[in-house]
């Protein structure tokens, strides 16, 4: 399959009994965009736009986001399983080279996890505001009521969203179990994935990624934000990392300024 240089195109994957739709289109380096947990290709549509300026980019809905159909299972084993499927079939395209892989959030981490995986199968990485292998969890066991509150607030918001490209088919328990286990798998394993990969890596990072309060724990989740980071280059310092004065909504309230850093890759 070719892309047209100023029209998106659009094939299927079926996976572990999902229908994931795929969308490419654009000119220039190939590039793979992966959304995050309850974000979906609609959420990174301007960001596309401005992307496929300089790059040919390829996106898709996780299980159970926007367009892509429910499935039985939700962890990041899966998720992980249906990017891989994903990736056989941007393989199958006719691309000039290997593409840049690039992930906001839970995409981030995604994108580490199969470059670590499968060596050659990226020529670089950016990681927008996630796979940071934090020192401590960034929810703990103090957090749990107001993370559960989060996201049933979140659930009833998204009951508006049902049946459009923003929706996702999540229960709260499922968004809230998602993010334990990330927890786990970025405090204990993320940093040997990054010791694995064989590409360069840019990470986009945001100063406030739990918002911009001071009060409660708002602040120490930040420096463990951060800290995470340190600890990353302080490991591995051929990492570009740059600070964005952004909440983790960067790629929707800093959009322009992200793909302007991309159109360099």
């Amino acid at each position: 399959m070719t892309a047209k240089a100023d029209a998106l195109q659009h094939f299927t994957v079926h996976h572990d009994g999902v229908v994931i739709p795929v969308s490419h289109g654009g000119r220039g380096r190939p590039l793979v965009l992966c959304p995050g947990l309850t974000s979906s290709r609609a959420e990174l549509h301007e960001l596309g736009g401005f992307l496929r300026r300089d790059h040919h980019v390829i996106s898709f809905d996780l299980r159970g986001h926007g367009l892509s159909s429910a499935a039985d299972r939700y962890a990041f084993e899966a998720f992980a399983g249906d990017f891989a499927a994903v990736m056989a079939a941007v393989e199958r395209l006719d691309l000039p080279a290997p593409p840049v892989l690039a992930g906001h959030s839970y995409g981030a981490d995604l994108i580490v996890h199969h470059a670590a995986e499968f060596p050659g199968v990226a020529a670089e990485l950016v990681l927008i505001d996630g796979a940071n292998p934090i020192p401590e969890p960034f929810i703990t066991e103090a957090d749990l009521p107001e993370f559960r509150e989060l996201w049933e607030n979140l659930a009833t918001w998204q009951e508006t969203l049902k049946g459009t490209p923003r929706q996702v088919l999540l229960t709260p328990r499922q968004i809230l179990d998602l993010n334990l286990e990330l927890d786990v798998i970025r405090t204990e394993q993320t940093l040997d994935r990054f010791r694995a990969i064989d590409c360069p890596i840019t990470m986009i990072m945001s100063a406030a990624m739990a918002g911009h309060g001071t009060e409660g724990r708002t602040p120490q989740r930040n420096r463990n934000w951060r800290a995470g980071i340190e600890r990353l280059v302080r490991e591995l310092p051929q990492i570009s990392v740059t600070w964005l004065e952004a909440t983790h909504a960067l790629v929707v309230t800093h959009a322009r300024e992200i793909a302007g850093r991309l159109a360099t890759c």
